[in-house]
């Protein structure tokens, strides 16, 4: 190592910042995040120092350095925009054996300031020595969507119980695999969920049960958004690494599941229409008995499990039967689809509100509100609407709304195998029947439509740049 990485206590001690511009800024703000006393030696500050000073959050000496002012200091950070003037700083504090940082210098830093992930008390810090201060920056980015921000809690909860962990496993191997369980199941799922009291039962459960531990087990209702990989959430990728079971259906493909742990269990369960691989009912048990026999069960589901992802009804028996869940959000169809197309579901000009109904054909009907449907200044987007189009578009028309009222049909909305169909109730599906696409489908019905060719960013890429991508599907 070329540097020694240590953490230093500056709580309410002195530290001394010579230099008033904007990156003399930088390192006082770090040092005022420690709780650092910082007095700053400069003829003038830039405006935003002015405004710390006149908040008392620093002490100011409106003069050049003297020899004198690394007196009494833990550490001190030179940042003026003069080298010489730097450089006489370093080498006077090295003198007294004062730890010296130099702005763009490092040749003369006895101790760098790194990037840091800050989860207080859980602090990260990240540094390439002197050879890339931007890679570090990449690489605490990084760092930054694995540890949730709930790591600070969950480092209080343990130190309250540290005394009498330590007193219940004597054995330091019994002691290490408790903590490894704790860290790394319910307790902490609970504490990251935002469920403190019931994080602090279930310590008290696996402290009372021992080395043998809690066998039950916890559900995790993921959703996986709208097609795009990218746009799945930290919480979700996180909870795809650590699922001992994944549940999914047709609407998950290849490339969301190449990212849950590789030696996960996975069960298909299917969901199409009039073709289910598992009913909903069969669903919901299954994920209660993969609990109970204490895995950790990630439910995977397209889109948003809420929005016509019948979410809702598992996590409804999964209350009943005391399973511990957690549903983590996803980008649904609808915003995704719309956003990758470039149509904005609202608009000032054009609507003023947008309804997300389902499209699906009951008895060759769709029982909906069609007179509120009608209503102007809104946007329609209609789920799983492609073989219910027909009826859509006469109900639409029947109930008052303009045949030249513009729609867009988005075939598997934000892949590589993004389509859009556009046109009017009048001639959509005489488009769509030409053409047939390729479902899932979205349907958005409203003026806003009109915007999607002046907005349109999204290009799918050409097929000797897709490679081995695999089609991810909207809302089941």
């Amino acid at each position: 190592m070329d540097f020694l990485p240590i953490f230093l206590d500056v709580k309410n001690k002195p530290c001394l910042v010579v230099g008033g511009g904007e990156i003399a800024l930088r390192k006082i703000t770090t040092l005022r995040r420690a709780g650092a006393t910082v007095r700053v030696v400069a003829p003038q500050l830039a405006p935003a120092l002015a405004e710390l000073l006149a908040d008392g959050e620093i002490l100011h000496d409106a003069r050049p350095f003297r020899d004198d002012d690394l007196d009494d200091v833990l550490l001190v950070v030179a940042a003026t925009d003069d080298r010489a003037v730097n450089r006489r700083i370093a080498e006077l504090a090295r003198t007294a054996s004062v730890p010296v940082n130099v702005v763009d210098q490092p040749e003369d830093c006895t101790f760098l300031m790194p990037s840091v992930i800050d989860r207080s008390p859980v602090v990260v810090a990240v540094s390439t020595g002197t050879a890339s201060p931007v890679l570090a920056r990449l690489l605490r980015t990084r760092l930054e969507a694995l540890i949730p921000a709930a790591y600070g809690r969950l480092a209080d909860l343990c130190a309250g119980y540290r005394s009498r962990v330590k007193e219940r496993f004597t054995d330091q191997r019994e002691r290490r695999r408790f903590w490894d369980r704790v860290l790394q199941g319910g307790v902490a799922e609970r504490v990251f969920s935002g469920h403190l009291d019931e994080a602090r039962a279930a310590m008290e459960r696996e402290l009372a049960e021992g080395p043998a531990g809690s066998t039950l087990g916890e559900v995790y209702l993921v959703g996986a958004g709208p097609g795009d990989a990218d746009l799945l959430t930290f919480r979700a990728l996180r909870l795809m690494q650590q699922a001992d079971v994944v549940v999914y259906d047709r609407l998950v493909a290849a490339s969301i599941l190449d990212k849950v742990r590789r030696d996960a269990r996975r069960i298909y369960v299917g969901k199409e229409r009039d073709n289910h691989v598992m009913r909903q009912a069969e669903i919901n048990r299954l994920l209660v008995e993969l609990a109970r026999e204490g895995h950790r069960v990630l439910r995977l589901k397209g889109g948003d499990p809420f929005i016509f992802g019948r979410g809702g009804e598992e996590i409804d028996t999964l209350a009943e039967e005391g399973i511990p869940f957690q549903v983590i959000p996803g980008i649904t169809a609808a915003s995704g689809c719309a956003s990758y197309t470039g149509i904005p579901l609202t608009h000032r000009d054009y609507a003023q509100s947008v309804t997300f109904v389902t499209g699906h054909l009951k008895d060759n009907t769709i029982n909906l509100n069609w007179e509120q449907l009608a209503q102007p200044h809104q946007t329609i987007v209609f789920y799983m609407g492609l073989v219910g189009l027909p009826v859509i578009v006469e109900q639409l028309i029947a109930h008052g709304v303009s045949p030249q009222m513009p729609v867009a049909l988005i075939q598997q909305g934000t892949t590589h195998k993004q389509r859009v169909y556009s046109g009017t109730l009048l001639d959509i599906v005489e488009k769509v029947r030409r053409d047939p696409p390729q479902p899932p489908t979205l349907v958005i019905v409203g003026e806003v439509v009109r915007l999607r060719e002046r907005f349109n960013w999204f290009q799918v890429p050409l097929p000797a740049e897709q490679g081995a991508l695999a089609p991810i599907f909207p809302d089941n």
